[in-house]
Order: C-alpha cells, then sequence, then structure tokens
C-alpha cells in the first residue's frame, strides 16, 4: 500500500509540473531540453517550443498523415516486448514470466482468447504517445480498474511478478466486424497520471479507488481512428480470439501507428 502512495503521488506531482504552463520563454527551453534529453523526432510533429505545457509535447499529434497498411496495424509507435499465443489463459510478461489473462481482465470473461494470438507494446517517452484503433471494431464495455503505478520498462519487467496486474488500467472488451472478442488493455505507469478515451470523459485514471464498468449499444470505430493517450509512455496489450488472426511481429521489434503486424484468417 505504501508503495502504491508513493507511486501516485509521484505521477500526480510530475503530471501537475507537465501541465502547467511556465512563461512561453522558459517552456520552450523546456521544451527543447526534452525533446534533446530524450532524443526526439520531431519531423512528423509541429517544433518543440509551439506547445504550450511538456504534456502538450508528450501527447503531441501528428502533423503528417501516416500510411494505412492492410490487416490489423500497430495500434502504437512502440516496442514489442511479448507476442504469441495464449497457454489457456497465461500471457508472458516477459521471457520466463507469465501472468493470468483472467486476473488482468478482471471483470471479463478472458474464456474466448484461451489459445489466442496476444501482443504487448511498450511506448518508452520517446514514443508519440497516442493510441488508435487496430481494425475495424464495437466497442461493447470499457472496465477502469484503479491500481497501483509502477514504471512499465524492462527493469521492472523482469523483476516485478504480475506488473500489469497490480498496476492502474484500462479494459476495452471490444467485437470485430467478424464477430470475434479483441481485448484492449492499456496500462497505467509511474508518471502517466492519466489514460484517455476519445469517446469516454468520465474515467478519470489516478484518481478513483473502485473499479468502474461503462457499457456501450453501437458504438463502432474505424481502423486508425484515434482512441486516446497516454501523458508519458507506458504499454498497450492486445488478446485476440482464438483462430481469429495471425501475428507478424516478434519480441523486440519495433512498430509503427499504421504498420501491418497481423493478418485475419480467411473463412
Amino acid at each position: 500500500m505504501k508503495r502504491r502512495v508513493i507511486s501516485n503521488i509521484a505521477s500526480n506531482l510530475f503530471g501537475r509540473f507537465a501541465s502547467y504552463r511556465f512563461h512561453p520563454a522558459l517552456q520552450k527551453f523546456i521544451n527543447k531540453s526534452y525533446v534533446k534529453m530524450m532524443a526526439l523526432d520531431m519531423s512528423e510533429f509541429k517544433e518543440a517550443g509551439e506547445y504550450a505545457t511538456l504534456n502538450e509535447l508528450f501527447t503531441r499529434a501528428l502533423e503528417k498523415q501516416r500510411v494505412i497498411d492492410g490487416g490489423i496495424i500497430s495500434p502504437t509507435d512502440s516496442l514489442v516486448t511479448e507476442a504469441g499465443r495464449l497457454q489457456k489463459d497465461r500471457a508472458m510478461q516477459i521471457k520466463g514470466m507469465s501472468y493470468s489473462v483472467d486476473e488482468l481482465l478482471c471483470e471479463c470473461d478472458a474464456s474466448s482468447v484461451y489459445e489466442g494470438e496476444y501482443v504487448n507494446l511498450y511506448l518508452s517517452p520517446r514514443d508519440y504517445h497516442r493510441y488508435h484503433i487496430p481494425c475495424d471494431l464495437q466497442i461493447k464495455r470499457v472496465i477502469h480498474i484503479p491500481g497501483r503505478l509502477y514504471p512499465v520498462n524492462f527493469f521492472y519487467l523482469k523483476r516485478k511478478k504480475n506488473l500489469f496486474i497490480e498496476n492502474e488500467r484500462v479494459v476495452l472488451e471490444c467485437k470485430t466486424k467478424e464477430g470475434k472478442k479483441l481485448f484492449i488493455v492499456l496500462v497505467g505507469a509511474l508518471n502517466v497520471g492519466k489514460m484517455t478515451l476519445t469517446f469516454e470523459s468520465r474515467i478519470e485514471t489516478n484518481h478513483k479507488k473502485e473499479i468502474s464498468i461503462y457499457s456501450y449499444e453501437n458504438l463502432w470505430l474505424k481502423k486508425g481512428e484515434l482512441l486516446g493517450y497516454f501523458k508519458m509512455g507506458s504499454t498497450v496489450l492486445l488478446f485476440f480470439e482464438k483462430d481469429y488472426c495471425k501475428l507478424l511481429v516478434k519480441p523486440m521489434q519495433k512498430v509503427k501507428f499504421g504498420q501491418k503486424i497481423g493478418e485475419v484468417y480467411e473463412k
């Protein structure tokens, strides 16, 4: 409990700093210093000094339209830390350390994705922080599960058992246009005080203590549409129903939003 309080408070404090509008000259210096320190590639974005806060820089929108490939696309610019097929309800957090998808999804029936494909996508502080829709889908429910805000970098992935289960997360229960189940899980992390969804303003991450569930009747989103953003780097997990698709990516592979990462099996 003490560690949870410390990590959540630290994330809140960092969030306040990142959201504060400093004098324009100082803000420009802060932004440019961050870009230089993190070696950010700003070729697809506005100049660093044009963002009014550090958070606006973190959550920057693309200024150049990306090419959207066929099949299932990566929702993020990220590193594939693990990918493969579930062993019943077990997925890999990192090589040699597994976790229960039943526990991760909490209020959802995970049985449809047993033996299905999954991929873990890690967004570093250097990456584009927005996440998009990987394929045409219907949002059935969103479950906000409060928790801790441990870092999700390789140091913690290798040492902290059940990291994704202990951390705060937002679970999207979806159905593809082919009628197959898909779960998208947004995992919070240290300094990630906020995770947003474009269609749901009621979710307040790093704030509530109780699980919240939101249901939708006819909410369809298109492949490539903006889904939301982290206010710092974190992790997106995808879980596909068994026999729905074949993943085309491997651990330690860098992927970009819009890049094909999987193909749907023909009927």
